[in-house]
C-alpha cells in the first residue's frame, strides 16, 4: 500500500509531470572541461580551448531560441532525450533537430521522375 501512494505522488508532482515548452538547461561546461582535457590527454595539435567550446555550445543555444518553438514536441523530446545522454550539448540538441527536419521535409517532396520514359507522355 505505501508503494502505491509513492507512486500516485510521483505522478502527481507537478515537477516530474510537466513537460517544458523552453529550452532546458544543460550543464555544458561540465561538457567543456571534460572534452578540453581529454583532448589535452591525447595530445591532439588542434585541441579545442574551454572558451572555443564554450562559445559553440553558447552559439548553438541561441540558434535553438528560433527553432524551438517552432519544432514539433515529439521530435524535442527525442533530441533532447539523445543530446544528454553521452553530455550535455546545446550542439548535438541543435544537430539532432536540424537533422530530424531535414530528414521530414525530405521524406515529404514528391518522387522526382528524372529522366523517365513517361517523362514526356501526357
Amino acid at each position: 500500500m505505501n508503494a502505491a501512494l509513492f507512486s500516485l505522488a510521483l505522478l502527481a508532482s507537478p515537477s516530474l509531470v510537466e513537460i517544458s515548452d523552453g529550452i532546458p538547461e544543460l550543464k555544458v561546461e561540465a561538457l567543456c572541461k571534460a572534452t578540453t582535457e581529454t583532448d589535452k590527454a591525447m595530445g591532439l595539435a588542434l585541441a579545442q580551448s574551454f572558451a572555443d567550446c564554450m562559445r559553440d555550445e553558447t552559439a548553438a543555444q541561441q540558434q535553438l531560441g528560433t527553432l524551438w518553438a517552432t519544432t514539433r514536441p515529439a521530435v524535442r523530446n527525442a533530441c533532447e532525450s539523445e543530446a544528454t545522454i553521452v553530455g550535455q550539448s546545446y550542439v548535438d540538441l541543435l544537430t539532432c533537430i536540424q537533422m530530424t527536419d531535414v530528414a521530414t521535409a525530405t521524406s515529404t517532396t514528391p518522387a522526382l521522375r528524372g529522366a523517365s520514359k513517361n517523362r514526356n507522355r501526357q
